[in-house]
C-alpha cells in the first residue's frame, strides 16, 4: 500500500482521512490478530493461576459485598434475584467495562518500543486490545452461566439482546479509555490512577446494589452513563423487565460517536506521541 504524507492538517480533507482510517483498520487486521495472541500468551500462560485471573477480580469484589451484607454490616435492600447472584452478575459485567477502559492505555504502553521503530497501522493495537476484552469476557462467561444455573435463574427471550449490551459496555469503556490514552502513553500516572477511579466509580454505579431513585445516589445513578448499561445487561440476562432501555440506547449511540471522535484524535495525536516517545 502506498502512503502519501502531506503538510496539511488531517482534518482539512475529512473524506480522505476517513478512507485512510478505514483502510488502516482493515489493513492491520492480521497484525491485530498476532498481537492478540501475544497478549493472551503473556496474560495467562505465563502465570501459575492461568485463566483463574479472569475470574478472581470480579469474584472477590462481589463476594466481599455478599459477606458484608450477610453479616449485617450494611443493608442492600430488596433485590429481584438472590443477592449473591445479583452482586456476582453485576461485578462480572462491571469488569467488562473496566477491561475496555484499560485496554487503549495498556495497548499503547505495551507497544511503545514498536511504535517508535516500526511504521504499521496503529489501529491494530487498539483492535487487539478490544479483542482481548472480548476474550476475557468469554472466559468469564463460564462463571456467569454457573451462577445462573446455581441460583436457578431462568432467562427469557430478552437473552437475545444480551450480546448487544456487552458490545455497548465494550464501546463505552473503549471510548472512555481512548479519551485518556494519548496522555496515558506519556505519563504512567494515568494507568496507575485508573484502578483508583474505577474503584470509586463502581460504588457510584448499581453494580452490587439496586439502582436508587431518590437523593444523591439516585441522581448519580441517573446521570452515570454506565448505570443503564449494567442494568439492562443484567435484566436481559436474568429475564427481567427492561426498565432503562431508552437511556441504554442513548449511551450506546453516544459511545459510538465519542469513539469515532476519539479515534480521530488518536490519529492526529499519534505522530506527536511517537516523537515524544523517542520515535
Amino acid at each position: 500500500m502506498i502512503r502519501r504524507y502531506s503538510p496539511q492538517p488531517l482534518l482539512t480533507h475529512p473524506g480522505v482521512m476517513l478512507k485512510e482510517m478505514l483502510g488502516d483498520l482493515w489493513g492491520g487486521r492480521e497484525l491485530a490478530w498476532r498481537l492478540f495472541l501475544r497478549d493472551v500468551s503473556a496474560q495467562y500462560r505465563q502465570s501459575y493461576l492461568g485463566y483463574l485471573w479472569a475470574f478472581l477480580p470480579p469474584l472477590i469484589s462481589s463476594l466481599t459485598f455478599v459477606f458484608l451484607n450477610t453479616q449485617g454490616l450494611f443493608t442492600i435492600g430488596q433485590t429481584v434475584l438472590p443477592y449473591a447472584a445479583f452482586a456476582m452478575i453485576g461485578a462480572l459485567l462491571w469488569q467488562v467495562f473496566v477491561d475496555a477502559l484499560n485496554a487503549p492505555v495498556n495497548a499503547l504502553l505495551q507497544a511503545r518500543s514498536m511504535l517508535a521503530k516500526i511504521n504499521f497501522p496503529r489501529e491494530s493495537i487498539l483492535v487487539a486490545g478490544m479483542a482481548m476484552v472480548l476474550f476475557n469476557f468469554l472466559v468469564r462467561l463460564v462463571l456467569l452461566i454457573g451462577v445462573l444455573i446455581y441460583f436457578h435463574v431462568k432467562p427469557n427471550s430478552g437473552l437475545l439482546f444480551f450480546p448487544v449490551t456487552i458490545i455497548g459496555l465494550i464501546l463505552l469503556g473503549t471510548a472512555c479509555g481512548l479519551a485518556v490514552a494519548p496522555v496515558g502513553a506519556l505519563y504512567g500516572d494515568v494507568a496507575r490512577s485508573i484502578p483508583l477511579v474505577t474503584s470509586f466509580w463502581m460504588l457510584l454505579t448499581p453494580v452490587v446494589y439496586p439502582a436508587r431513585t431518590i437523593g444523591l445516589a439516585g441522581w448519580l445513578a441517573t446521570w452515570n452513563p454506565v448505570s443503564p448499561m449494567i442494568m439492562i445487561a443484567r435484566q436481559t440476562l436474568t429475564g427481567q423487565e427492561l426498565t432503562h432501555l431508552g437511556p441504554f440506547l442513548y449511551v450506546f449511540f453516544a459511545s459510538l460517536l465519542v469513539l469515532l471522535i476519539g479515534w480521530i484524535a488518536f490519529r492526529i495525536a499519534m505522530p506527536h506521541l511517537i516523537a515524544r516517545m523517542g520515535g
